[in-house]
């Protein structure tokens, strides 16, 4: 079996063995789809106080709102193998997956799934759509391509990142809560334009932990206020895979 066709019949099991409590599995989902609109509200009710962000509207940055809360709904939903890395290594559960003759990485991420997070998807599709919608903009093929880059690249940063926690787990045997602050706390500081920030926490998060590359690069090549060449710009996205690039070292090397 292909590795591809291996990590479909991952999701077949896990969904149907979700399914089998399916008032449970619906109630989490709604409830993922409405509680992030309390944060969205509270983007409102800024902008609604103050007009603009940094010459900033609601919509443009309802347009980064929807694009990393998406990216982050996806890979909780399909990284969260490595997101509860730590139960394999203290229930001693991860030895039996180095002695199978299969990729470490696909035997983690296919060992967890969680199917409600397609509630937190629904909702970023929603205000993803709300923003495209208010928005003047001039789509060409390149843009289009940008917007779906970017949704996958944000997959990739944070996907990179519960990796790197994950692997701590070789050496301290538990999950430290540290790497929520790029997680959560990375998510709910990429919603915003990187630019209203410090300088110094621009720079981090583009050299370092590239969720520039995501919410902020493509942004201004979506929304027509590039300056200079727009290459550069259609080419941000690519930062976040190769911030994997790291990632499957550090985890190679634990």
């Amino acid at each position: 079996m292909s590795s591809a066709k291996l990590f479909v019949r991952y999701l077949s099991i896990h969904f149907r063995s979700q399914m089998q409590y399916r008032t449970s599995f619906w109630l989490l989902t709604f409830g993922q789809f409405f509680i992030p609109f309390f944060v969205l509200a509270g983007l409102y009710l800024l902008f609604e106080r103050f007009g603009q962000l940094q010459g900033w509207t609601f919509y443009e940055v309802a347009l980064g709102f929807g694009v990393i809360h998406l990216a982050f709904s996806i890979s909780e939903c399909f990284g969260r193998g490595f997101d509860m890395f730590a139960d394999l290594v203290t229930g001693g559960d991860f030895d039996r997956l180095l002695v199978r003759p299969r990729s470490t990485v696909l035997q983690v991420l296919g060992s967890k799934f969680e199917f409600t997070r397609f509630g937190r998807l629904m909702q970023s599709l929603f205000v993803l759509g709300i923003a495209l919608y208010h928005l003047p903009l001039e789509w060409t093929a390149a843009k289009a391509a940008v917007l779906v880059l970017t949704v996958v690249s944000g997959v990739a940063v944070f996907a990179g990142i519960m990796m790197l926690a994950a692997t701590m787990c070789f050496w301290t045997v538990q999950g430290l809560e540290v790497a929520n602050i790029f997680t959560d706390g990375g998510r709910e500081m990429a919603q915003y334009p990187l630019n209203i920030y410090h300088k110094a926490v621009f720079r981090f998060f583009t050299y370092v932990i590239p969720f520039s590359c995501v919410s902020y690069w493509p942004m201004l090549y979506l929304l027509g206020r590039t300056d200079g060449p727009n290459l550069p710009y259609i080419l941000s996205p690519l930062g976040g895979f190769l911030f994997l690039i790291p990632c499957l070292i550090v985890w190679r090397f634990g």
